[in-house]
């Protein structure tokens, strides 16, 4: 079992995944983009899309050298030129807020860097202010809450770094909730983020880099020393130091685990290998992502199911998963506890079989 390909669920057997109340804490802009959202606006501008975004999606990608990492972000890039008007902004998060609600999240915590969008909707504070109105009404159509992570980007210089730190901290309290740092951990100097960091810091947004993934566990700890994250991007690594493992676990930093997208970047070669219950069992808190589902052709309530039935995780297994995701979000705290108490009913309910 490899790639995306999604083992199958025998349904009678088990409780829904859509019904499972949870958050999920991992999900890129653009990523986000419903592959037939992304046809219909490429034929509408006359954007030629790749093969690998029409008749052969999701494409196939490995990124563990830079020459798949480059295939990978310029697909990314395509998908973000079909982007136009303030209208795509909106249906864009609509649509993921929909799907999220569709799957069972409850709160949704969706990541974007301006800097990528700012030249085409009248700079990063135009459009900030565009994607923070755009998840408001999102949220209030869709059902569930939202909150918007500001992202870096380390393959700029750490200087965009710190401007975008300031813009997220001009709107701690107000629609933003966090600060990461993103694109492919092999590229710049985690240390030299750090001041970043210490900008969100001290206007009381989370911190949640990416790390973990595209290197092992030494990049883990350059990301606990420099960046002090309340949360971690992946982090799937630590599983190959135990004292990394230990580290995270005693520091309390919570990983967003995205099995689809282990799987289909080539970290791990099937979904068995993605270390969920090794991390777990070490006492870190794990919330399950779905990255881009736009090219990992899996959402949310996916990487339960993967987890099901590649590893035969339990229903209990399953809704501690859940209860982790809402526990280590930003959301509400009256949200966070009819959440856990919406994933205790789900667990004490009989399963479809049961007599």
């Amino acid at each position: 079992m490899t790639g995306t390909d999604e083992p199958p669920v025998t349904p009678a057997r088990v409780r829904s995944i859509p019904a499972l109340p949870k958050a999920h804490l991992h999900l890129h802009f653009t990523g986000s983009m419903r592959h037939s959202t992304l046809l219909e606006l490429a034929e509408r501008d006359g954007i030629h899309l790749p093969t690998s975004l029409t008749d052969e999606w999701p494409p196939q990608l490995s990124t563990m050298d830079e020459k798949g990492w480059f295939r990978f972000q310029r697909l990314y890039d395509v998908a973000r030129s079909v982007l136009r008007t303030e209208d795509d902004v909106r249906r864009l998060v609509l649509e993921a807020a929909l799907d999220d609600a569709a799957d069972g999240s409850v709160w949704t915590e969706i990541q974007v860097d301006p800097s990528g969008y700012g030249a085409r909707f009248g700079g990063i504070t135009a459009f900030t202010d565009l994607v923070i109105d755009a998840v408001r009404e999102a949220g209030e159509r869709a059902g569930i809450g939202m909150g918007l992570v500001v992202a870096a980007n380390r393959t700029r210089h750490p200087l965009d770094a710190r401007t975008l730190a300031r813009l997220a901290a001009q709107y701690a309290g107000r629609g933003v909730i966090g600060f990461g740092l993103s694109n492919d951990e092999r590229r710049g100097d985690t240390a030299s983020f750090a001041h970043a960091f210490s900008i969100a810091e001290r206007a009381g947004l989370a911190l949640v880099p990416h790390g973990g993934e595209l290197r092992g566990p030494e990049h883990i700890t350059q990301c606990l020393d420099h960046l002090h994250p309340s949360r971690l991007g992946h982090g799937v690594r630590a599983a190959e130091s135990e004292a990394v493992l230990g580290r995270i676990a005693d520091t309390g930093v919570a990983l967003e685990v995205c099995p689809t997208s282990n799987v289909s970047l080539g970290v791990y070669a099937t979904f068995e290998e993605v270390p969920v219950r090794q991390l777990v069992a070490a006492g870190i808190d794990v919330a399950l992502g779905a990255d881009d589902p736009l090219l990992f052709g899996s959402r949310l309530a996916g990487q339960y199911n993967v987890l099901r039935a590649a590893q035969d995780m339990s229903d209990a297994e399953l809704a501690e998963l859940a209860r982790m995701s809402v526990r280590r979000s930003y959301a509400p705290s009256d949200l966070v506890s009819d959440a856990v108490a919406g994933i205790d009913a789900w667990l004490a309910s009989p399963p479809p079989d049961a007599p």
